[in-house]
């Protein structure tokens, strides 16, 4: 695979900016989203690997957010990207408020097995949400890995009868996909594979392994648009674009992914900048009738200004990025 060639690391300081959006509901443990954006020839880019991540692991977010930043797209076959909601795991109370963020969303994903939560909690949310949709709408639900395969069955069979349209990564390991995959066959509920694809050393893995019957890809963590559309494309699965909770900028580089894939037969999971209450850009990348357009977002000086973090923060992300830096450059020889 051709990569971009790697822009000294002063181009990329030269407009870096850090920003901590606030969410409107908390978020894998967080309440606010941090990031680092820095703008290529290209167009605006973002670099925001989760901050418990490794280096090693990182600098594949940075490798992807330059190539983003300094290479073209490739060419859309797609106009508009549909896209679910993505409800937290929140109270079931608090569904129809996080659905009223989203317009004309048919898709729900809906986040289940968090710490400290039960099984009776994530009953109750999915219920909340089949019920808001209606027998027409859609509903997935993610479990980032949480269950094991005894307890995935468990919890697949108690959401069974809201008419699931898939059970994104379950399980943590490729094994105990493929043997929780079998053991639930029969429910006729697809599997999807997330943390499988984007943190292993192998990202076909799980599709040599049988263990998944679609993808969940997501561009930047995977080492930017071009290297995700290569795994889909060796992979002969269906595909879904998802966020890892990214601001506008972030979403723009999931949307060109998404639009230029040949086939794309779910909705996407690219709604997130609907959780936060400030974005990058004063008009954010959110649905509009369900779906997004292929904008990619110019943030003027003023819109990073509002949202800037602090100075300590702003220190600990310049620092990371310069030790990532270091390791995308070892890995180009």
């Amino acid at each position: 695979m051709s990569t971009v060639a790697l822009p000294p690391l002063s181009d990329i300081l030269a407009s870096a900016r850090v920003v901590s959006l606030p969410l409107a509901a908390r978020f894998r443990g967080i309440d606010t989203r941090e990031a680092l954006v820095f703008e290529g020839p290209e167009g605006w880019a973002e670099f925001s690997p989760f901050v418990e991540y490794a280096d090693v692991e990182a600098a594949t977010w940075l490798a992807g957010a330059i190539d983003f930043g300094w290479r073209p797209s490739p060419p859309a076959v797609r106009d508009l990207v549909a896209v679910n909601a993505t409800m937290p795991a929140v109270a079931a109370s608090e569904v129809p408020r996080i659905l009223a963020r989203y317009d004309g969303c048919r898709t729900v994903k809906v986040k289940v097995a968090e710490a400290g939560q039960t099984l009776a909690d994530d009953v109750a949310r999915v219920r909340a949400v089949r019920e808001a949709m209606g027998p027409e709408g859609r509903v997935r639900v993610d479990a980032n890995g949480a269950w094991n395969v005894d307890e995935a069955e468990r919890a697949i069979h108690a959401l069974a009868e809201f008419d699931l349209e898939y059970v994104e990564q379950p399980c943590a390991e490729v094994d105990e996909l493929a043997a929780l995959r079998e053991r639930v066959g029969y429910l006729d509920i697809p599997i999807a594979a997330d943390e499988s694809v984007r943190k292993a050393a192998d990202p076909l893995r799980v599709a040599r392994a049988g263990a998944a019957d679609l993808l969940v890809i997501k561009a930047q963590p995977l080492g930017g648009v071009h290297a995700a559309r290569e795994i889909v494309a060796h992979a002969g699965l269906p595909a879904v674009v998802s966020s890892a909770l990214d601001t506008s900028i972030g979403l723009s580089m999931g949307v060109a992914l998404a639009a230029s894939l040949p086939e794309l037969d779910y909705d996407c999971g690219l709604g997130t900048a609907a959780l936060f209450t400030a974005d990058v850009v004063a008009s954010p990348l959110v649905a509009r009738d369900g779906a997004l357009s292929l904008e990619r977002p110019r943030p003027r000086s003023a819109d990073l200004d509002r949202v800037e973090a602090s100075e300590e923060r702003r220190d600990w992300w310049m620092d990371r990025l310069r030790r990532c830096y270091a390791l995308v450059e070892v890995t180009r020889g």
